[in-house]
């Protein structure tokens, strides 16, 4: 049998599309060492990107093609405003380049993960005639996704409620996998989050609160979250994911509070190789409702209270967390954003053991642990059969 396996990636932009496709690259390569067969890949993406950072520090060969973002407007004329039209001029481009990068390397298979990088390689794929996996990692398509339904070998989803959004013609092609999740997240340990992150002063008979609104932080969340951690600390440990560039700020909003409260609560920027802990040792979530951390939410079976973000794509985010939320799996702020709303909002999860385990259990229930694995058997499934060597 051939030795090798030939894939391209594309995908980015943001970490939703990035890092699905990251572990999906390690969960494959993985998969064929384990059968004496090499991985070899090429990741197609932008300049700029986040992509452009990570797959090269995953010794992943990295390739660029031009690429523009299209600003959506309910107003035609708004669509064809300067930038719009630079923009679209490029994608003609990016295809061209795709094309060449395609059929230079001959792929057994091309994998999109969303992001407008993604458009040129997938329809580069549908002209060399290889095989196309969509992933996508929200309820509903991306635009990205929307353009390149139709050019699918196989549309891999998150959500079985995905499949009826999907365009009639694609839903054959449809498959549910999950959205992959960084397997080191299912292994921590609470015990090692409190002397990693040194919290002495919280208190074990009390559940422990993680708010964070992504690596970067959210400024509404921290400011929700702020004006209501008097009544919080009172039920609950808070450990406080806040941004690197707000946290000066913040330290300096927060109200007064008892020194026994004081304790209970952990404000930092960034948290770092510690989150499987951090999300071992949490009883609740606040956070934002992007894809990425609702698989993980999902998989671990965190009870959570979403927070969407309002600008989100498509208002994507407001979606994701609307399906838990209808399902009984998580809590969700779909209205006004108030300290009042959250208090009602985190209340029963905090106060009502049973009513948490029950979330809990709901949301364990639309986890996909084995999201990556499953993506996997969709690539190999649609690639050509192994040459005899």
């Amino acid at each position: 049998m051939t030795t090798s396996f030939r894939l391209i990636v594309t995908g980015g932009g943001s970490g939703g599309h990035t890092y699905p496709a990251l572990t999906a690259v390690r969960t494959l390569r993985a998969r064929l060492a384990a059968q004496s067969r090499a991985l070899e890949v090429v990741w197609i993406g932008t300049s700029t990107g986040i992509e452009s950072r990570v797959a090269p520090a995953d010794n992943i060969p990295y390739a660029t093609v031009a690429t523009g973002k299209i600003r959506r407007s309910a107003n035609f004329l708004k669509m064809l405003s300067p930038a719009n039209l630079r923009d679209m001029a490029r994608v003609p481009l990016g295809v061209a380049q795709a094309r060449r990068i395609v059929s230079g390397f001959r792929p057994d298979v091309v994998l999109a993960t969303g992001g407008y990088v993604a458009v040129p390689a997938g329809l580069a794929a549908r002209m060399c005639g290889r095989p196309l996996v969509l992933h996508e990692q929200t309820v509903r398509l991306g635009l990205a996704n929307r353009k390149l339904a139709g050019s699918a070998t196989r549309i891999a989803v998150s959500s079985e409620s995905t499949i009826p959004l999907l365009p009639e013609a694609a839903r054959g092609n449809a498959v549910v996998t999950g959205n992959p999740i960084r397997p080191e997240l299912l292994s921590g340990i609470p015990d090692r989050a409190i002397h990693a992150l040194r919290l002495p002063g919280f208190d074990r008979r009390l559940p422990t609160v993680y708010v964070t609104g992504g690596s970067l932080g959210a400024r509404q969340v921290n400011h929700v979250v702020r004006d209501l951690l008097p009544w919080l600390l009172v039920r609950a440990n808070v450990i406080h994911q806040c941004g690197r560039d707000m946290y000066d700020e913040l330290r300096q909003q927060l109200p007064p509070m008892h020194p026994e409260l004081v304790g209970r609560y952990h404000l930092t920027g960034f948290i770092g190789p510690e989150l499987p802990d951090v999300l071992a040792l949490a009883d609740v979530v606040i956070s934002r409702s992007g894809a990425g951390t609702l698989a993980e939410l999902t998989a671990l079976g965190k009870p959570a209270v979403f927070i969407p973000l309002a600008t989100s794509a498509g208002n994507e985010q407001a979606h994701n967390a609307r399906h838990l939320y209808e399902a009984g799996a998580a809590m969700a702020l779909l209205g006004e954003v108030t300290p009042e709303t959250l208090r009602h909002a985190v209340e029963p999860l905090l106060t009502d053991p049973a009513r948490r385990a029950a979330v809990a259990a709901q949301a364990r229930a639309h986890g996909k642990p084995d999201a990556a694995d499953r993506l996997v058997d969709v690539i190999l499934s649609v690639a050509p059969a192994p040459v005899p060597g």
